[in-house]
């Protein structure tokens, strides 16, 4: 494959990739580690694979970070798991239901809901679905920032492969 065209592709799945992470509709995380596989397998030589093993640590160091770091500030403030967990059901239910928005629509309205039923009180309910909404929030931003770091990593990686 020509090596131009290669690197144009990668580069725009890393684009989707983005877009998805922002925006769960499309494939995000895995859909850039693939693209980044695909061009160390193609590329091939010392640079590309061990390019591709900083690319795959930093997206796998994002993926532990978006889980744990946001679980911490939702414990802090004292929304169960159990909450989440409803919100995530909610969220996949909302998937189908709503085209585009239904995965965050479901999310916060079961956080919502299922903060209500815990605490009987619908302001109180709020107040921790703004937390469960900052926590998300950030969640996707770490992930994004691990797949742009990688996408660095590539574009520096692609130059000096050429």
């Amino acid at each position: 494959m020509n090596e131009a065209l290669l690197n144009l592709l990668v580069g725009l799945a890393l684009l989707v990739a983005a877009a998805g992470i922002v925006v769960p509709i499309l494939p995000g995380t895995l859909l850039a580690l693939g693209a980044l596989l695909v061009w160390a397998i193609l590329t091939g030589g010392t640079t590309a694979w061990v390019a591709f093993a900083a690319m795959a640590a930093v997206i796998g160091l994002g993926q532990v970070l978006k889980y744990l770091l946001p679980h911490r500030s939702m414990s802090a403030a004292g929304v169960p798991g159990r909450s989440i967990l409803v919100g995530g059901v909610a969220a996949i239910v909302g998937f189908f239901v709503i085209p585009f928005v239904g995965l965050i629509v479901g999310f916060i309205g079961g956080v919502y809901v299922a903060e209500h039923a815990r605490l009987r009180d619908w302001e109180a309910a709020r107040g921790s679905t703004w937390v469960a909404m900052k926590a998300t929030g950030f969640s996707i931003l770490i992930e994004l920032a691990a797949v742009l770091v990688a996408g660095t990593i590539w574009a520096g990686a692609a130059i000096a492969t050429t």
